[in-house]
Order: structure tokens, then sequence, then C-alpha cells
């Protein structure tokens, strides 16, 4: 029941209608009794500036921020998570009593899912496909865990900048390459882990894949970021040869509580908001 005392947060972006966020974390306060509402704000580029001083001017508790905003956002923050900072990402944001303070919870989004299917990082080598935003946020958190990571971006030179940032924070191995099937085909032979940070194979360009079908090894763990469609076309190839796989909802779901629990102060209802994304996207679909 909305009320003169209703918390509000939400979600800016560009496009933000595809979003399954406002069902999820609605779903999630009204299970939990709060007296919070989340609702979806498109925000074009230009007028990024004016929506974060109307959201700080009307008391707003704190919202998500997704594409295109996650960097360009940073410097209308008044503080930044050091994590944070070092991505060079924001995409949750808590209003601290008029103070806007900025955090990123897709790695650790990425790393509860990761644990939730029982992965264990330990001396393991990890491909990553992708450089961007979503690289770099998963792969901050990983470094501290794994052996070695190379990551395969569009271009060598994109990849290496990657590479070269982690370097800066990490003393692990990290190798930058380009994504293409000879240099993929040489880097899987011996590794364990291989992540999909890339937007191939989202809806509704679902019938693609960041990497061919031949490369893919039954003793292979494949995470996808990608949570539309719930199984990916790499995903569903990579099920048929035996590999094990871990779809993008739960990374969608943990970064959530993660913001969640930010704003309110308590643990979110996963489960249920698990279930609520899981009901959309199959009914998207």
């Amino acid at each position: 029941m909305i009320s003169t005392k209703t918390r509000i947060c939400g979600l800016i972006g560009n496009p933000v209608e595809h979003s399954v966020s406002p069902e999820m974390h609605n779903a999630a306060f009204e299970k939990l009794g709060l007296n919070f509402i989340y609702l979806p704000f498109r925000v074009t580029p230009e007028n990024l500036e004016k929506a974060i001083l109307g959201m700080r001017g009307l008391g707003m508790v704190g919202f998500n921020v997704t594409m295109p905003h996650k960097a360009s956002i940073m410097k209308f923050l008044d503080e930044i998570d050091k994590t944070a900072e070092k991505i060079g990402a924001v995409n949750t944001i808590v209003n601290k009593d008029g103070k806007l303070l900025g955090f990123n919870t897709d790695g650790p989004g990425a790393l509860w899912a990761f644990q939730e299917a029982g992965v264990n990082f330990k001396n393991k080598k990890v491909v990553m496909l992708g450089a961007g935003g979503a690289a770099k946020a998963i792969a901050f958190y990983l470094m501290s865990l794994i052996k070695k990571l190379v990551i395969a971006g569009k271009t060598r030179e994109e990849a290496q900048s990657l590479a070269k940032d982690l370097k800066k924070y990490f003393k692990k191995e990290i190798k930058g390459i380009e994504n293409n099937t000879d240099n993929l085909r040489q880097e899987l032979k011996n590794a364990q882990i291989l992540i999909n940070a890339t937007p191939i194979g989202m809806a509704p360009d679902i019938n693609s894949m960041p990497i061919k079908t031949e490369l893919l090894r039954s003793n292979l763990t494949v995470f996808d970021s990608i949570y539309n469609p719930i199984e990916t076309k790499l995903l569903r190839e990579a099920r048929k040869i035996g590999a094990k796989t871990i779809n993008g909802v739960n990374m969608l779901v943990y970064q959530g509580a993660e913001a969640f629990k930010l704003w309110t102060g308590k643990n979110a209802p996963v489960e249920l908001m698990k279930k609520i994304v899981i009901k959309r996207l199959k009914n998207v679909n």
C-alpha cells in the first residue's frame, strides 16, 4: 500500500522497458513487508545529470544503473566504493542523507552464482569472452580466487587494455587475446572455466554464439552472463556435450540482492526473486 511513508528506489537507463528488476524488487519488498517501491526511469545521456539532481532532491533511497550510464554517472556521485572505482563502473547508488554513494554489485552477483553452482576456483584457468564493463566487474572479483585469466576481446588491443588494468591490482597471470577461433582453441585446451561476458546470444539474437560449438568440451564449466533467454545457445550446446552450465539469471538475482541489502539493510528473499525473474522470462519467450 503506497502511503506518505513509502520510500522510492528505481532503475535508470536507456532503454529500461525490458527490465525484470521492478517486478523482482517489488515482490521482495512486499515479501518482507517493507514500505518501498521500485520504479523504472528511462533517462537519456543528455538528461543524466538532471535525473541525478532530481533523485537527490526527491530523497530517493537509491537506484540501479544500467546501460549506457554505468561509467558516465560516476562523475555526478559524492563517493564511490573503492572496487567500483577500480572497475570504472557503478550499477547501484545509495542515497545516504543526501550523499550519493556508488557501488558495483555485478561482480559479487557473478560470484554468488558460481558459489551456488558449487564451482571451485582454486588453481583454475578461466577464459573470459568480452572486455567491456561486465567483463571488468566479474574479473575484479574473480582474480583473487583463480590462477590464470585469459581475456578474449573483440580486438587484441581491447583485451590487453583490460589485462593491463587488472595487473595493477593483482599479481596473477593475465593475458589479453583477440577473440578468434585459433586463439580460443589454444587457450581452452587447458582451461577449466569459460565465461561469456558479451551480449552475443541475447534476445532477440538468440541463435548466435560467441564461440564455435567445436571449441566446447565436456569438462568445462560454462557461465553465460546473459539472462534472456534463460538458456542461451552457448549454454544449450555446452549442456548437450555434458559440460556444467550456469545461466545469467542467478547473476541478475544476486546482484539485485546485494543492491537490496544496501538500500534496506536486510537480506533479500533470493528464492522469491529468482522465481519472479524466471516466470517473467518464460512468459516473454
